[in-house]
Parts: C-alpha cells; structure tokens; sequence
C-alpha cells in the first residue's frame, strides 16, 4: 500500500504529552493517529462523543453574568457555607 506523509499542527505541550503517552503505550504518535484514522473511517464518524461543557451554555453564562452584575451594584445575596459531614 502507497504511504503519504500528513502534516498536522498541535500545541508543543500537547504533542509533548501525546508523544509520551504513546511511548507509554508502545506506540508511535503515526501509528496513534493512523487508529484513529481508520476507526473513524470505519465507523463513519469520530470514535467518541464531542460535546460542548454544559458550563459554558449560553444560558449558564447569561445566569453568570446577572450574578456578578448583582454583586458589582451591591444586590448580591451572601449565603452561608453549608459544611457536609460524612454520617
């Protein structure tokens, strides 16, 4: 089978990190993405859920942004901390 050469950029840190969990691994960053490559291709999709952090929703933000705005105007509610203990 022919062979072609891919160029990819990444942050230096993550290829860092990638490249050592690979080697952990005993495998090669090439041999690491030529798995991913062929499972998505046989699974017609990428391989694992990609989805957003409910925290950053729109709505949560906007919820966010009321509340610092309460508290920069002073009508902020303080509450109390609530302390659990294990039974």
């Amino acid at each position: 089978m022919a062979q072609t050469n891919v160029n990819i950029r990444m942050d230096d840190s993550l290829k860092q990190q990638f490249d050592t969990l690979c080697s952990e691994l005993g495998l090669t960053m090439s041999t690491a993405i030529n798995i991913f490559a062929k499972t998505m291709v046989r699974q017609q999709g990428i391989p694992f859920e990609v989805s957003l952090d409910p925290f950053y929703s729109e709505s949560n933000m906007a919820h966010l942004r009321r509340g610092i705005a309460a508290l920069n105007t002073g009508k902020g509610i303080e509450h109390d901390i609530i302390e659990v203990t294990e039974p």
